[in-house]
This record gives C-alpha cells, sequence and structure tokens, in this order.
C-alpha cells in the first residue's frame, strides 16, 4: 500500500466528472487500498479518486472516529443515491483538497446509496448521520463539486485564494 498525493483546490480534476468504473480486477483493489492508506494517513474520513487525480467513480470512507474503535472501512465503486430524505442535516465540513477550511453544509440527513463493491456486487445501505454527509461529500468529488460550491460568492473565492497561496508555499517548498 502506498500512501499517494492528494490534490488541492484549485485544480481543474477536481472539477471534472469522473467516469464510470468498468473493470474490476487487481489494480482497482490496489487502488482501493491506496486511497483507504492515503485517507487514514492524512487524517480524514473520506477521499474520492479524482482527489488523487484519477478520473474514476471511486470513493472510500470510514467515519469510525472513537479512539480504539474497530474502524470501518468501506469502498464504493459507481456509487449513486438512490433515495434522500426531506429531513436535513448542518455538518461543519472540510475536505483533503482543501486542508485547514471548514464551512456548514446543509445536506439531506438520510440517503439510500447503491453501488459495486469490489468483487462487482451491487450493494444498497442506507446512511445517516456522519456517514450520509460523508457519502454525499464524495460522490459530489466525482461529479466535479466541492463542499465550497455550496458557500455564499464571497466565502468560496476568500477560501480559493488561501488555497492558491498555500500551492505558491508548497511548490517554494516552504509548506
Amino acid at each position: 500500500m502506498t500512501v499517494r498525493s492528494i490534490l488541492i483546490h484549485p485544480d481543474p480534476r477536481l472539477k471534472a466528472t469522473a467516469t464510470p468504473v468498468a473493470e474490476f480486477n487487481g489494480d482497482l483493489a490496489a487502488l482501493a487500498d491506496d486511497m483507504l492508506e492515503t485517507m487514514y494517513d492524512a487524517p480524514g474520513i473520506g477521499l474520492a479518486a479524482p482527489q488523487l487525480g484519477i478520473m474514476k467513480r471511486m470513493l472510500v470512507m470510514d467515519c469510525v472516529k472513537e479512539e480504539n474503535a474497530t474502524p470501518e472501512p468501506m469502498v464504493l465503486i459507481n456509487p449513486t443515491v438512490i433515495e434522500s430524505s426531506e429531513e436535513t442535516n448542518v455538518y461543519d465540513e472540510g475536505c483533503l483538497s482543501i486542508p485547514d477550511q471548514y464551512a456548514e453544509v446543509e445536506r439531506p440527513a438520510i440517503v439510500k446509496v447503491e453501488w459495486t463493491d469490489i468483487s462487482g456486487k451491487k450493494v444498497q445501505e442506507e446512511f445517516d448521520g456522519l456517514w450520509a454527509t460523508c457519502v454525499q461529500h464524495e460522490i459530489d468529488h466525482l461529479n466535479g463539486k466541492l463542499f465550497i460550491d455550496y458557500l455564499k460568492p464571497l466565502k468560496r473565492q476568500m477560501i480559493t485564494r488561501k488555497m492558491q497561496k498555500l500551492k505558491r508555499e508548497i511548490a517554494r517548498g516552504n509548506a
């Protein structure tokens, strides 16, 4: 398993729509392992393949955050939200591609998602709480949408400018 580099906003790949995964093989399993390793290392609770510059409809997540709790890593391939609750939740969201920036985002409180697992089997599950927020956030990545796209333009521009500055500092070797 390899920890990979996570793209930092703004990057055109983060605004592109990912393509469906058609082939389920060892390369896909290795990518899933790398994605989980990268997510845990960051540390984060979710990561979409486009955040690594891989334009495939694939995400990983694990919203278990309690100390000494058993991790529950999930790999979702070609995920789709098939039902959403009318009820909403507001979470203070962050993103590994937008480090150290957080903002409240309102989303459906409960979603039913259908996806294919790593072995090629169709799965459906209902998510609520943090899991629901996380899966929606990561599916947004597959559609070229970032959590800051839900914010007012001024706040979004402010965060984007901070990320541009961070990228310049990284390029100079100061970050």
